[in-house]
């Protein structure tokens, strides 16, 4: 059975930082993408950062040079450094894992920016 279980989710101030962990079991973590999405109240679901099998990242122009997105593969972890957190980054984060035609998600956490 694959869990995705996502946690590091607060209440924290403007400019401060979170690390979200995602920890996988029942997949081959290392042969799988990884990401993370997140989704505001009224809003749709977006990518804010992606991590490859190979390790080539990428990132949604809203979090480029705050967020870093990173993996352990040996602990199977999936991580997202977020730096100056901002009010609009407040939403609920979801770490997937995609290997086609596969898609796994986990269940969310709640980050919410507000002084």
């Amino acid at each position: 059975q694959v869990q995705l279980v996502e946690s590091g989710g607060n209440l924290v101030q403007p400019g401060e930082s979170l690390r979200l962990s995602c920890a996988a079991s029942g997949i081959i973590f290392r042969l799988y993408d990884m990401g993370w999405y997140r989704q505001a109240p009224g809003k749709q679901r977006e990518l804010v950062a992606a991590i490859s099998s190979g390790r080539t990242t990428n990132y949604a122009d809203s979090v480029k040079g705050r967020f870093t997105i990173s993996r352990d593969d040996p602990r199977n972890t999936l991580y997202l450094r977020m730096n100056g957190l901002k009010s609009e980054d407040t939403a609920v984060y979801y770490c997937y894992a995609r290997n086609i035609p596969y898609t796994y998600w986990g269940q969310g956490t709640q980050v919410t920016v507000s002084s």
